[in-house]
């Protein structure tokens, strides 16, 4: 049985008051405990006549939480009221009373887009309370119009249906004949759930009898209760049987129980069993300001009654020259031009062949390029010819070009931090040798400014990049500035190559930009490297280089979206003292057995596992030490995703300060429970 409903309408006076009463008349008498709610209520009684004819015994503050005299819109009612409306006493209410009965009436106020206070519609209440939704219509004209205009809008925010009940009024014209007909062929994946007459005197006893009778007659109530089938194990099965994952050893899938997300909200994902988890790695590194934005959903939903997709392989469109236009506004001063591809790795890639075609129209013999141990810069040939983790690249290695190797910032692990403080510049040594030796053959070098992310979260000493910057400009070496995870407000800054004031020659974005919507990433480039490739057709000197949805214009929307709520909502000051609560909560994780290393930088944090927290030995791979403790962490409602002994907090910048204490409150939990439980199966081991 559905434990709730909520009765909205296509207008103000259609009935929902009626329909909530019958619903609740027809369910008693199958002998079901019914609770009624009428959040908010401008003048009349609609909510008292309910409640009476019931005969539900809750306070009326949880039944009626707000209540204005005058019949206006909500907004404008509690304003001139001058009452303030805390959404959190609605769903506290809420919750208390479908705790206290089978089955939850929740009826509305007007229509679906009626504004209950400022940027805040019904349609936000009904999907913030997650509960299906039952529209009622008037049978007269303009009921087809109106009803089906309702539906398409629910459809389009992701309300579910149940579907739709006329309430009939006076008037038995030829409309009132035809609509329920008319309607049954319209409606898209809903029923019509029934149709009710017009009842005389319905508030007295005879008229409250007659509308508990023609409810049960006519509402279809067990469409009504009836639960949704789960899908979920026939997802399962399908899933193992035609899908592989990335980065996912498929024997260990095939054998496990794979959660399927079906929908996300805010901080939140849902899997097909209801149930819903806080997404503590932002779905991948890519979500910002929360699932279902309803300013981003809006700019990608205008965009697509445009044009969903058009190249720019000789031809512009107007959601890619302005991104370009606002990306140049806010990037690092001398960047000038945007180049445009679909994700991390194609963003590299491009800044790979920019940088070595640059300097062979300049007519010198540039073609090496230098990288950091540990790197990660994605997984096409020519990026993971500049990665330096093994686990994910030496299995490859017959297939790419030779690179140099520098050494990695990794203070926790470096050999020399017994003699040298960890901030010490020595790992700098490898790099300035490299340039010395060969930068008349270096093209560029290749970075993730401040914070080395996949491998581990290995957050820079301060002043490193910047030195890398200053070598690079000293040997005439190309600086590529790989922010495909620390931009886009991750670190802190909206780039991170700000936080040290850093130009560098080529910057790549992806993951953030297009806040978790769509496939998007972008190179930008000085003006210097792209006059480099400017010439007559005949010298060849383009960029041959491109991809079919460079400049997607969904994307692009989503970006802009994305870029215009960094201002409007103050992102990045409002992540501030969220950065700092992290920082101080984080320091609890340190007196934890297991914990070798806790790293931070933003909202990027990795707290590394060991075996041996005074010698700093490592778990074996075997003993998957990071998947146990995110498997752990799953049964406490928490997504996290581990990398390898690591394990990764990148929640969306958004979070709240109580889903932040969540996240942490949790995460401390299952790595406590896995030291405790590891611990009793040694002890268990030597006693035998």
């Amino acid at each position: 049985m559905s434990k709730a409903i909520f009765i909205t309408a296509t207008d103000t006076g259609v009935g929902k008051t009626i329909i909530s009463c019958a619903i609740g008349l027809a369910l008693k008498e199958k002998g079901i405990d019914v609770g009624y709610m009428k959040p908010f209520q401008c003048s009349g009684y609609d909510a008292d006549f309910v409640v009476k004819a019931l005969a539900i015994k809750n306070d009326k503050d949880l039944v009626n939480p707000y209540y204005a005299s005058e019949p206006l819109a909500p907004c404008v009612a509690f304003k001139r009221a001058k009452i303030k409306i805390d959404l959190k006493k609605v769903f506290a209410s809420y919750n208390e009373l479908r705790m206290k009965h089978e089955f939850l009436i929740i009826e509305g106020a007007g229509g679906l887009l009626v504004p209950l206070k400022e940027n805040y519609l019904v349609v936000d209440l009904i999907r913030d309370l997650d509960i299906p939704a039952l529209i009622v219509a008037r049978s007269g004209l303009g009921t087809l119009n109106h009803t089906l205009l309702t539906q398409k809008y629910a459809l389009n925010y992701g309300i579910k249906l149940k579907g739709v009940i006329i309430n009939c009024g006076k008037a038995k014209g030829l409309a009132e004949k035809t609509n329920p007909q008319t309607l049954r062929e319209f409606l898209d994946t809903m029923p019509l759930l029934g149709v009710m007459p017009y009842i005389k005197n319905i508030k007295s006893r005879n008229g409250l009898a007659r509308l508990a009778k023609e409810a049960q007659k006519n509402i279809d109530l067990k469409a009504l209760l009836k639960k949704e089938k789960s899908l979920t194990e026939k997802l399962v099965k399908e899933d193992k049987e035609y899908v592989w994952h990335p980065f996912t050893q498929m024997k260990d899938w095939q054998g496990g129980e794979p959660l399927i997300i079906e929908e996300a909200k805010g901080s939140y994902l849902k899997d097909t069993e209801g149930k819903w988890y806080l997404d503590g790695v932002s779905s991948l590194w890519v979500n910002v300001h929360g699932h279902r934005k309803k300013e981003i959903d809006v700019s990608v939903i205008k965009q697509l009654n445009k044009v969903a997709h058009s190249t720019l392989l000789g031809l512009g469109n107007v959601p890619s020259i302005e991104l370009a236009k606002k990306l140049i506004e806010i990037a690092p001063k001398g960047l000038a031009k945007v180049f445009y591809s679909d994700n991390g790795s194609t963003a590299v890639e491009a800044a790979l062949k920019m940088a070595y075609q640059y300097w062979q129209h300049r007519g010198e013999a540039k073609h090496k390029f230098i990288h950091l141990e540990n790197a990660y810069h994605g997984d096409t040939i020519g990026s993971v010819s500049v990665g330096g983790i093994d686990l994910f690249h030496k299995v490859y290695k017959n297939l790419l070009f030779d690179s140099y190797k520098a050494d990695s910032p990794y203070c926790y692990r470096c050999p020399k931090s017994k003699t040298y403080p960890p901030c010490s510049f020595e790992c700098l040594d490898s790099l300035r040798e490299i340039l010395r030796k060969h930068h008349t053959s270096t093209a560029a070098l290749i970075v993730e400014p401040l914070v080395q992310a996949a491998a581990g979260m290995l957050v820079w000493p301060a002043g490193i990049y910047k030195k890398m910057s200053e070598l690079c400009k000293e040997y005439n070496v190309l600086l590529i500035a790989d922010e495909v995870a620390v931009g886009i407000g991750r670190t802190g800054s909206m780039f991170a190559s700000d936080l040290e004031g850093v130009t560098p020659d080529i910057l790549c974005i992806a993951k953030g930009i297009s806040a978790g919507y769509l496939p998007l990433a972008l190179t930008l480039t000085t003006q210097k490297i792209f006059d480099g490739f400017l010439g007559e057709h005949k010298e060849q000197k383009t960029f041959f280089h491109g991809h079919t949805y460079t400049g997607n214009p969904l994307a692009c929307a989503a970006a802009l979206a994305n870029l215009e709520l960094f201002k409007k909502e103050k992102t990045l000051e409002k992540l501030q003292p969220k950065i700092k609560f992290l920082k101080e909560e984080l320091e609890k994780f340190k007196e934890l057995p297991m914990v070798g290393d806790v790293r931070q930088k933003g909202f990027m944090v990795g707290i590394e596992l060991v075996r041996d927290k005074a010698t700093k030995e490592p778990y074996g791979w075997e003993e998957k030490i990071g998947i146990k403790v995110c498997q752990k962490v799953r049964e406490y409602g928490v997504i996290l995703r581990p990398l390898g002994n690591v394990i990764v907090l990148m929640p969306p910048l958004s979070i709240s300060k109580l889903e932040l204490e969540q996240l942490l409150d949790v995460t401390h939990k299952a790595i406590s429970f896995i030291t405790l439980y590891r611990n009793a199966k040694i002890v268990k081991r030597i006693r035998l």
